[in-house]
Protein backbone atom coordinates (compact mmCIF):
# COMPACT_ATOMS: atom_id res chain seq x y z
CA UNK A 1 0.00 0.00 0.00
CA UNK A 2 0.72 3.56 -1.16
CA UNK A 3 0.11 6.79 0.88
CA UNK A 4 -0.09 10.18 -0.08
CA UNK A 5 -0.64 13.52 2.19
CA UNK A 6 -2.83 16.65 2.17
CA UNK A 7 -2.23 20.10 4.10
CA UNK A 8 -5.77 21.89 4.30
CA UNK A 9 -5.40 25.09 5.23
CA UNK A 10 -9.02 26.81 5.14
CA UNK A 11 -10.76 30.00 6.66
CA UNK A 12 -11.75 28.20 10.03
CA UNK A 13 -9.40 25.48 10.73
CA UNK A 14 -6.23 23.74 9.40
CA UNK A 15 -5.67 20.15 8.95
CA UNK A 16 -3.29 17.36 7.92
CA UNK A 17 -5.28 14.01 6.23
CA UNK A 18 -3.26 10.89 5.03
CA UNK A 19 -4.95 9.05 2.79
CA UNK A 20 -3.91 5.15 1.09
CA UNK A 21 -3.58 4.63 -2.65
CA UNK A 22 -7.10 3.36 -2.16
CA UNK A 23 -8.39 6.74 -1.40
CA UNK A 24 -9.43 6.23 2.03
CA UNK A 25 -8.27 8.21 5.40
CA UNK A 26 -5.69 6.60 7.60
CA UNK A 27 -5.24 9.36 9.69
CA UNK A 28 -5.94 13.05 10.06
CA UNK A 29 -6.08 15.57 12.42
CA UNK A 30 -7.37 19.33 13.17
CA UNK A 31 -7.25 22.61 14.65
CA UNK A 32 -9.22 25.60 14.60
CA UNK A 33 -7.83 29.25 13.82
CA UNK A 34 -9.13 32.39 15.73
CA UNK A 35 -10.99 34.83 13.59
CA UNK A 36 -9.99 38.24 14.41
CA UNK A 37 -12.49 40.95 13.74
CA UNK A 38 -11.38 44.60 14.73
CA UNK A 39 -14.74 46.20 13.15
CA UNK A 40 -17.65 45.16 10.77
CA UNK A 41 -15.80 45.34 7.71
CA UNK A 42 -12.49 43.58 8.36
CA UNK A 43 -11.64 39.59 8.94
CA UNK A 44 -7.76 38.68 10.02
CA UNK A 45 -5.92 35.60 10.60
CA UNK A 46 -2.46 35.33 12.41
CA UNK A 47 0.18 34.18 10.25
CA UNK A 48 2.06 33.00 12.76
CA UNK A 49 -1.19 30.71 14.42
CA UNK A 50 -1.47 29.45 10.62
CA UNK A 51 1.40 28.21 10.20
CA UNK A 52 2.24 26.93 13.58
CA UNK A 53 -1.39 24.96 13.41
CA UNK A 54 -0.28 23.36 10.54
CA UNK A 55 2.64 22.20 12.30
CA UNK A 56 0.85 20.63 14.78
CA UNK A 57 -1.84 18.94 12.75
CA UNK A 58 1.70 17.03 10.62
CA UNK A 59 3.41 16.26 14.07
CA UNK A 60 0.05 14.94 15.73
CA UNK A 61 -0.66 13.04 12.77
CA UNK A 62 3.28 11.87 12.74
CA UNK A 63 2.76 10.33 16.32
CA UNK A 64 0.39 7.98 14.67
CA UNK A 65 1.28 7.25 11.29
CA UNK A 66 5.25 8.09 10.36
CA UNK A 67 4.50 10.46 7.47
CA UNK A 68 7.98 9.72 5.65
CA UNK A 69 5.99 6.47 4.25
CA UNK A 70 4.02 8.83 2.45
CA UNK A 71 5.06 9.74 -1.54
CA UNK A 72 3.83 13.06 -1.91
CA UNK A 73 2.12 15.92 0.04
CA UNK A 74 -0.16 18.36 -1.37
CA UNK A 75 -1.26 21.68 -0.47
CA UNK A 76 -4.80 23.35 -0.60
CA UNK A 77 -5.80 26.57 0.98
CA UNK A 78 -8.49 29.59 1.15
CA UNK A 79 -7.45 31.27 -1.73
CA UNK A 80 -7.78 35.34 -2.13
CA UNK A 81 -6.69 35.64 1.60
CA UNK A 82 -3.28 38.32 1.35
CA UNK A 83 -0.17 38.70 3.73
CA UNK A 84 2.91 40.20 3.48
CA UNK A 85 6.17 39.07 5.49
CA UNK A 86 9.98 39.74 5.85
CA UNK A 87 11.54 37.97 3.29
CA UNK A 88 15.05 38.06 5.34
CA UNK A 89 13.55 37.12 8.44
CA UNK A 90 10.63 35.73 7.60
CA UNK A 91 8.78 37.59 10.05
CA UNK A 92 4.58 38.66 9.05
CA UNK A 93 4.45 41.96 8.52
CA UNK A 94 0.86 42.25 9.34
CA UNK A 95 -2.12 39.57 10.24
CA UNK A 96 -3.23 38.57 6.95
CA UNK A 97 -6.49 39.95 5.07
CA UNK A 98 -8.88 37.27 4.52
CA UNK A 99 -10.60 37.02 1.54
CA UNK A 100 -14.06 38.26 3.27
CA UNK A 101 -12.23 41.27 4.24
CA UNK A 102 -13.89 44.61 2.47
CA UNK A 103 -12.05 47.25 4.49
CA UNK A 104 -10.60 47.73 0.76
CA UNK A 105 -14.13 48.95 -0.96
CA UNK A 106 -12.53 52.34 -1.42
CA UNK A 107 -9.48 51.22 -3.09
CA UNK A 108 -11.63 49.22 -5.30
CA UNK A 109 -13.64 51.99 -6.24
CA UNK A 110 -10.92 53.96 -7.32
CA UNK A 111 -9.49 51.12 -9.43
CA UNK A 112 -12.41 50.82 -11.34
CA UNK A 113 -12.08 54.96 -12.33
CA UNK A 114 -8.02 53.97 -14.17
CA UNK A 115 -9.56 53.47 -17.65
CA UNK A 116 -6.14 52.63 -18.71
CA UNK A 117 -6.19 49.52 -16.65
CA UNK A 118 -9.86 48.03 -17.60
CA UNK A 119 -7.99 46.00 -20.60
CA UNK A 120 -5.33 44.92 -18.11
CA UNK A 121 -8.19 43.51 -15.54
CA UNK A 122 -10.04 42.20 -18.29
CA UNK A 123 -7.12 39.52 -19.18
CA UNK A 124 -7.52 38.31 -15.56
CA UNK A 125 -11.08 37.02 -16.11
CA UNK A 126 -12.16 38.97 -12.73
CA UNK A 127 -14.03 41.99 -11.99
CA UNK A 128 -13.03 44.72 -9.44
CA UNK A 129 -13.87 43.42 -5.94
CA UNK A 130 -12.93 43.35 -2.41
CA UNK A 131 -12.68 39.20 -2.77
CA UNK A 132 -9.61 39.18 -4.41
CA UNK A 133 -6.04 40.09 -3.27
CA UNK A 134 -4.72 43.14 -5.43
CA UNK A 135 -6.47 45.57 -3.15
CA UNK A 136 -5.11 43.36 0.17
CA UNK A 137 -2.13 44.16 -1.45
CA UNK A 138 -2.52 47.84 -2.18
CA UNK A 139 -4.16 48.08 1.44
CA UNK A 140 -1.08 46.50 3.25
CA UNK A 141 1.48 48.97 1.36
CA UNK A 142 -0.42 52.20 1.79
CA UNK A 143 -1.22 51.77 5.32
CA UNK A 144 1.29 49.38 7.30
CA UNK A 145 4.72 50.69 8.05
CA UNK A 146 6.75 47.67 7.92
CA UNK A 147 5.41 46.93 4.61
CA UNK A 148 6.79 50.19 3.34
CA UNK A 149 9.97 50.04 5.13
CA UNK A 150 10.58 46.13 4.05
CA UNK A 151 9.68 47.51 0.13
CA UNK A 152 12.10 50.42 0.02
CA UNK A 153 14.81 47.94 1.55
CA UNK A 154 13.84 45.12 -1.18
CA UNK A 155 13.10 42.73 1.66
CA UNK A 156 9.37 41.97 1.19
CA UNK A 157 7.42 39.31 -0.02
CA UNK A 158 3.75 39.20 -1.10
CA UNK A 159 1.63 35.89 -0.90
CA UNK A 160 -1.61 34.16 -0.59
CA UNK A 161 -1.61 31.48 2.45
CA UNK A 162 -0.28 28.82 -0.24
CA UNK A 163 2.75 31.35 -0.67
CA UNK A 164 3.36 31.46 2.88
CA UNK A 165 3.10 27.93 3.56
CA UNK A 166 5.55 27.00 0.88
CA UNK A 167 7.88 29.95 2.60
CA UNK A 168 7.74 28.71 5.70
CA UNK A 169 7.94 24.90 4.60
CA UNK A 170 10.78 25.37 1.55
CA UNK A 171 12.73 28.92 2.11
CA UNK A 172 10.97 29.57 -1.84
CA UNK A 173 8.85 32.45 -2.32
CA UNK A 174 6.16 30.31 -5.20
CA UNK A 175 2.23 29.95 -5.98
CA UNK A 176 0.66 28.21 -8.46
CA UNK A 177 -1.44 28.98 -11.02
CA UNK A 178 -4.22 28.49 -9.42
CA UNK A 179 -4.04 30.83 -6.59
CA UNK A 180 -2.25 33.32 -8.64
CA UNK A 181 -5.24 33.63 -10.49
CA UNK A 182 -7.55 35.18 -7.85
CA UNK A 183 -5.34 38.16 -6.98
CA UNK A 184 -6.57 40.22 -10.21
CA UNK A 185 -2.81 40.28 -11.66
CA UNK A 186 -2.50 36.97 -13.58
CA UNK A 187 -3.13 37.59 -17.42
CA UNK A 188 -5.15 33.93 -17.70
CA UNK A 189 -3.70 33.45 -21.27
CA UNK A 190 0.11 33.79 -20.21
CA UNK A 191 0.26 33.07 -17.14
CA UNK A 192 2.43 35.70 -15.94
CA UNK A 193 2.03 38.23 -13.72
CA UNK A 194 0.85 41.63 -15.82
CA UNK A 195 3.46 44.14 -15.41
CA UNK A 196 1.35 47.18 -16.59
CA UNK A 197 -0.97 46.95 -13.59
CA UNK A 198 2.08 46.06 -11.24
CA UNK A 199 3.92 49.78 -12.66
CA UNK A 200 0.75 51.48 -12.29
CA UNK A 201 -0.09 50.56 -9.28
CA UNK A 202 3.84 50.56 -7.85
CA UNK A 203 3.93 46.94 -6.63
CA UNK A 204 7.27 45.57 -7.09
CA UNK A 205 7.34 42.53 -9.06
CA UNK A 206 9.72 40.95 -7.32
CA UNK A 207 7.62 41.23 -3.98
CA UNK A 208 5.67 38.91 -5.77
CA UNK A 209 5.59 34.87 -5.86
CA UNK A 210 7.43 33.14 -8.74
CA UNK A 211 3.78 31.19 -10.47
CA UNK A 212 4.02 27.81 -10.81
CA UNK A 213 2.32 24.64 -12.49
CA UNK A 214 -0.67 23.14 -9.69
CA UNK A 215 1.08 19.87 -10.10
CA UNK A 216 4.91 20.54 -9.62
CA UNK A 217 7.48 19.75 -7.48
CA UNK A 218 8.27 22.51 -4.93
CA UNK A 219 10.28 21.11 -2.39
CA UNK A 220 10.50 19.99 1.17
CA UNK A 221 11.87 20.09 4.20
CA UNK A 222 13.47 17.30 6.66
CA UNK A 223 12.46 18.50 10.39
CA UNK A 224 8.26 18.51 9.60
CA UNK A 225 7.84 17.39 6.31
CA UNK A 226 10.31 14.46 6.67
CA UNK A 227 11.70 15.10 3.57
CA UNK A 228 8.58 14.05 1.62
CA UNK A 229 8.17 16.54 -0.80
CA UNK A 230 5.16 18.85 -1.79
CA UNK A 231 4.15 18.15 -5.24
CA UNK A 232 0.71 19.69 -5.68
CA UNK A 233 -0.77 23.14 -4.94
CA UNK A 234 -4.44 23.78 -5.64
CA UNK A 235 -7.24 26.56 -4.22
CA UNK A 236 -9.16 24.74 -1.91
CA UNK A 237 -12.25 25.09 -4.83
CA UNK A 238 -10.04 23.65 -7.29
CA UNK A 239 -8.71 20.91 -5.22
CA UNK A 240 -12.33 20.32 -4.59
CA UNK A 241 -13.19 20.26 -8.52
CA UNK A 242 -10.51 17.92 -8.89
CA UNK A 243 -11.25 15.72 -5.99
CA UNK A 244 -14.28 15.25 -7.75
CA UNK A 245 -12.83 14.13 -10.98
CA UNK A 246 -14.15 16.95 -12.88
CA UNK A 247 -11.80 16.25 -15.11
CA UNK A 248 -13.69 16.27 -18.02
CA UNK A 249 -15.18 20.14 -19.96
CA UNK A 250 -18.78 20.25 -18.42
CA UNK A 251 -17.92 18.93 -15.14
CA UNK A 252 -19.65 20.37 -12.76
CA UNK A 253 -19.41 20.41 -8.82
CA UNK A 254 -21.03 22.92 -6.05
CA UNK A 255 -18.84 23.16 -2.59
CA UNK A 256 -20.66 23.81 0.57
CA UNK A 257 -18.48 25.39 3.08
CA UNK A 258 -17.87 28.92 5.26
CA UNK A 259 -19.49 30.26 1.12
CA UNK A 260 -20.68 28.60 -1.64
CA UNK A 261 -18.15 28.23 -5.03
CA UNK A 262 -19.58 26.56 -7.80
CA UNK A 263 -16.89 25.68 -10.77
CA UNK A 264 -17.30 23.69 -14.12
CA UNK A 265 -14.65 22.68 -15.81
CA UNK A 266 -14.27 24.47 -19.47
CA UNK A 267 -10.51 22.27 -20.74
CA UNK A 268 -8.44 24.29 -22.69
CA UNK A 269 -10.34 27.13 -23.58
CA UNK A 270 -11.27 30.09 -21.48
CA UNK A 271 -14.60 30.93 -21.08
CA UNK A 272 -15.52 34.63 -20.28
CA UNK A 273 -18.83 34.93 -18.66
CA UNK A 274 -21.40 37.41 -19.28
CA UNK A 275 -23.46 36.10 -16.40
CA UNK A 276 -21.41 38.18 -13.42
CA UNK A 277 -19.19 34.48 -13.32
CA UNK A 278 -15.60 34.46 -13.01
CA UNK A 279 -12.98 32.84 -15.12
CA UNK A 280 -10.21 30.85 -13.42
CA UNK A 281 -7.78 27.94 -13.64
CA UNK A 282 -8.83 24.60 -12.78
CA UNK A 283 -5.03 23.15 -12.79
CA UNK A 284 -1.90 22.70 -14.84
CA UNK A 285 0.10 19.82 -14.44
CA UNK A 286 3.46 20.80 -14.83
CA UNK A 287 4.90 20.62 -19.02
CA UNK A 288 1.16 20.68 -20.20
CA UNK A 289 -1.48 23.60 -21.25
CA UNK A 290 -3.78 24.82 -18.27
CA UNK A 291 -6.86 23.68 -17.58
CA UNK A 292 -9.82 26.15 -17.22
CA UNK A 293 -13.16 26.70 -15.48
CA UNK A 294 -16.13 28.92 -14.78
CA UNK A 295 -16.57 29.38 -11.47
CA UNK A 296 -19.50 31.16 -9.45
CA UNK A 297 -18.88 32.60 -5.83
CA UNK A 298 -20.62 33.38 -2.63
CA UNK A 299 -19.72 34.88 0.18
CA UNK A 300 -22.02 33.78 3.04
CA UNK A 301 -23.53 30.02 3.03
CA UNK A 302 -22.61 28.04 6.60
CA UNK A 303 -21.32 31.31 7.86
CA UNK A 304 -24.83 32.03 7.90
CA UNK A 305 -25.61 29.20 9.82
CA UNK A 306 -22.59 30.32 12.17
CA UNK A 307 -24.32 33.54 12.27
CA UNK A 308 -27.63 32.07 13.38
CA UNK A 309 -25.30 30.14 16.50
CA UNK A 310 -23.35 33.20 17.46
CA UNK A 311 -25.08 36.24 16.37
CA UNK A 312 -28.75 35.50 17.46
CA UNK A 313 -28.51 32.18 19.39
CA UNK A 314 -31.02 30.84 17.76
CA UNK A 315 -29.39 27.42 18.02
CA UNK A 316 -26.00 26.21 20.15
CA UNK A 317 -25.10 24.00 17.40
CA UNK A 318 -24.42 24.69 13.81
CA UNK A 319 -25.92 21.17 13.55
CA UNK A 320 -29.17 22.22 15.15
CA UNK A 321 -30.46 24.42 12.31
CA UNK A 322 -32.00 21.15 10.46
CA UNK A 323 -34.04 19.70 13.30
CA UNK A 324 -35.15 23.68 13.60
CA UNK A 325 -36.05 24.19 10.41
CA UNK A 326 -37.72 21.08 10.24
CA UNK A 327 -40.50 21.64 12.82
CA UNK A 328 -42.27 23.76 10.25
CA UNK A 329 -43.43 22.59 6.86
CA UNK A 330 -42.05 25.19 4.81
CA UNK A 331 -40.61 28.84 5.19
CA UNK A 332 -43.98 30.59 6.08
CA UNK A 333 -43.15 32.90 3.28
CA UNK A 334 -39.82 33.89 5.27
CA UNK A 335 -36.57 34.72 2.94
CA UNK A 336 -33.03 35.65 3.98
CA UNK A 337 -30.08 36.99 1.93
CA UNK A 338 -27.47 36.79 3.86
CA UNK A 339 -25.02 39.92 1.82
CA UNK A 340 -23.24 40.86 5.28
CA UNK A 341 -20.18 41.52 3.42
CA UNK A 342 -22.44 42.37 -0.20
CA UNK A 343 -23.26 39.97 -2.93
CA UNK A 344 -21.01 37.87 -5.13
CA UNK A 345 -21.69 35.98 -8.47
CA UNK A 346 -24.12 36.60 -9.87
CA UNK A 347 -24.66 40.05 -8.95
CA UNK A 348 -21.10 41.99 -7.50
CA UNK A 349 -23.01 44.44 -5.56
CA UNK A 350 -20.72 45.56 -2.90
CA UNK A 351 -23.18 48.12 -1.66
CA UNK A 352 -25.99 44.99 -0.90
CA UNK A 353 -26.47 44.10 2.74
CA UNK A 354 -28.20 40.85 4.61
CA UNK A 355 -32.18 41.45 4.76
CA UNK A 356 -34.53 39.28 6.79
CA UNK A 357 -38.29 39.54 4.76
CA UNK A 358 -41.96 38.06 4.36
CA UNK A 359 -42.06 38.27 8.20
CA UNK A 360 -45.14 38.63 9.99
CA UNK A 361 -47.00 37.64 13.56
CA UNK A 362 -47.01 34.21 12.36
CA UNK A 363 -43.15 33.96 11.53
CA UNK A 364 -40.82 32.33 14.32
CA UNK A 365 -37.55 30.94 14.74
CA UNK A 366 -38.06 27.98 13.05
CA UNK A 367 -38.96 30.18 10.00
CA UNK A 368 -36.20 32.07 10.30
CA UNK A 369 -33.49 28.69 10.41
CA UNK A 370 -35.52 27.52 7.24
CA UNK A 371 -35.32 30.83 5.05
CA UNK A 372 -31.19 30.64 6.15
CA UNK A 373 -31.01 26.69 4.50
CA UNK A 374 -32.99 27.83 1.56
CA UNK A 375 -30.95 30.90 1.35
CA UNK A 376 -27.89 28.46 0.38
CA UNK A 377 -29.72 26.70 -2.24
CA UNK A 378 -30.94 29.72 -3.75
CA UNK A 379 -27.93 31.21 -4.09
CA UNK A 380 -26.33 27.92 -5.52
CA UNK A 381 -29.33 27.95 -8.16
CA UNK A 382 -28.49 31.29 -9.90
CA UNK A 383 -24.77 30.06 -10.04
CA UNK A 384 -25.77 27.29 -12.09
CA UNK A 385 -28.07 29.19 -14.07
CA UNK A 386 -25.69 31.65 -14.57
CA UNK A 387 -22.93 28.80 -16.03
CA UNK A 388 -25.69 27.24 -18.34
CA UNK A 389 -26.19 30.72 -19.82
CA UNK A 390 -22.61 31.00 -20.67
CA UNK A 391 -21.84 27.40 -21.85
CA UNK A 392 -24.55 26.68 -23.14
CA UNK A 393 -25.42 23.70 -21.95
CA UNK A 394 -27.94 22.20 -19.31
CA UNK A 395 -25.99 19.81 -16.13
CA UNK A 396 -28.08 16.50 -15.57
CA UNK A 397 -26.83 16.56 -12.46
CA UNK A 398 -24.24 18.19 -9.98
CA UNK A 399 -21.60 16.96 -7.43
CA UNK A 400 -21.27 18.22 -3.92
CA UNK A 401 -19.22 18.27 -1.19
CA UNK A 402 -18.88 20.12 1.89
CA UNK A 403 -19.97 20.19 5.39
CA UNK A 404 -23.89 21.09 4.89
CA UNK A 405 -23.82 18.12 2.49
CA UNK A 406 -24.75 16.55 5.82
CA UNK A 407 -28.04 18.54 5.95
CA UNK A 408 -30.76 16.46 4.41
CA UNK A 409 -33.22 18.73 4.59
CA UNK A 410 -30.53 21.52 2.41
CA UNK A 411 -29.73 19.12 -0.03
CA UNK A 412 -33.50 18.26 -1.01
CA UNK A 413 -34.31 21.68 -1.44
CA UNK A 414 -31.13 22.14 -3.53
CA UNK A 415 -31.92 19.60 -5.73
CA UNK A 416 -35.70 20.93 -5.77
CA UNK A 417 -34.65 24.18 -6.94
CA UNK A 418 -32.20 22.94 -9.29
CA UNK A 419 -34.69 20.74 -11.05
CA UNK A 420 -31.92 18.64 -11.41
CA UNK A 421 -30.20 15.19 -9.16
CA UNK A 422 -27.53 16.42 -6.75
CA UNK A 423 -25.00 13.27 -6.33
CA UNK A 424 -22.26 13.29 -3.10
CA UNK A 425 -19.28 11.50 -2.36
CA UNK A 426 -18.75 8.72 0.04
CA UNK A 427 -15.89 10.94 1.24
CA UNK A 428 -16.44 13.88 3.07
CA UNK A 429 -12.85 15.72 2.53
CA UNK A 430 -13.24 16.13 -0.97
CA UNK A 431 -10.57 19.09 -1.65
CA UNK A 432 -8.28 17.30 0.67
CA UNK A 433 -8.39 14.34 -1.74
CA UNK A 434 -8.00 16.18 -4.48
CA UNK A 435 -4.91 17.92 -3.90
CA UNK A 436 -3.62 14.79 -1.86
CA UNK A 437 -4.49 12.83 -5.23
CA UNK A 438 -2.88 15.36 -7.51
CA UNK A 439 0.34 15.18 -5.66
CA UNK A 440 0.35 11.66 -5.92
CA UNK A 441 -1.02 10.98 -9.21
CA UNK A 442 2.09 13.46 -10.46
CA UNK A 443 4.89 12.33 -8.95
CA UNK A 444 4.33 8.79 -9.76
CA UNK A 445 3.18 9.90 -13.01
CA UNK A 446 -0.14 8.62 -13.63
CA UNK A 447 -3.17 9.89 -15.72
CA UNK A 448 -5.46 11.94 -13.88
CA UNK A 449 -8.52 9.42 -15.15
CA UNK A 450 -7.43 7.50 -12.23
CA UNK A 451 -8.95 10.38 -9.81
CA UNK A 452 -12.19 8.52 -10.45
CA UNK A 453 -10.78 5.22 -8.69
CA UNK A 454 -10.80 7.54 -5.54
CA UNK A 455 -14.45 8.21 -5.04
CA UNK A 456 -18.07 6.67 -5.21
CA UNK A 457 -20.94 8.06 -4.65
CA UNK A 458 -22.75 8.06 -1.72
CA UNK A 459 -26.15 9.80 -1.76
CA UNK A 460 -28.47 11.39 -4.46
CA UNK A 461 -31.60 13.75 -4.06
CA UNK A 462 -33.84 13.15 -7.06
CA UNK A 463 -36.38 17.09 -7.49
CA UNK A 464 -39.84 16.03 -6.10
CA UNK A 465 -41.30 19.25 -6.21
CA UNK A 466 -44.56 21.05 -8.49
CA UNK A 467 -43.15 23.53 -10.76
CA UNK A 468 -45.47 26.14 -10.54
CA UNK A 469 -44.64 26.41 -6.59
CA UNK A 470 -40.57 25.69 -7.70
CA UNK A 471 -41.07 28.76 -9.71
CA UNK A 472 -43.35 31.35 -6.94
CA UNK A 473 -40.16 30.31 -4.58
CA UNK A 474 -37.58 31.51 -7.54
CA UNK A 475 -40.06 34.56 -7.73
CA UNK A 476 -39.85 35.49 -4.00
CA UNK A 477 -35.95 34.99 -4.02
CA UNK A 478 -35.63 37.53 -6.59
CA UNK A 479 -37.63 40.03 -5.01
CA UNK A 480 -35.57 39.40 -1.41
CA UNK A 481 -32.52 39.88 -3.53
CA UNK A 482 -33.83 43.62 -5.00
CA UNK A 483 -34.51 44.23 -1.49
CA UNK A 484 -30.85 43.58 -0.53
CA UNK A 485 -29.22 45.08 -3.21
CA UNK A 486 -28.03 49.24 -2.69
CA UNK A 487 -28.19 49.54 0.97
CA UNK A 488 -24.96 51.54 1.48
Amino acid sequence: MKYFGAIDQGTTSSRFIVFNSDGNIVEEYQKEIKQYLPNAISVEHDPIEIFESVKECILEVNQKFSINQLDSIGITNQRETTLAWSKSSGKPLHNALVWLDTRTQDICDDLKQIKELSNEFSKTGLPIATYFSISKILWLLRNVKDVQEAKSNNDLCFGTIDSWLLFKFTGKHATDVTNASRTLLMDLNSLEWIDYILEKLDIPRESLPSIKPSMYNYGTNKEILKNVPITAVLGDQQASLFGQNCINPGDVKNTYGTGCFALTNTGTKIVHSNNGLLSTVAYQRDGCNPQYALEGSVSIAGAAVQWLRDNLNIINESKDVEALALSVKDNGDVYFVPAFSGLFSPHWDETARGVLVGLSRYSNKSHIARAVLESVAFQSYELLDSMEKDIGIKFDSVNVDGGMVNNNLLMQFQSDIFDKKVISQKINEITALGVGAASYLFINDLPFKNMGNYISQSKTWNPNIDANQRENYLFKWSKAINKARQWT
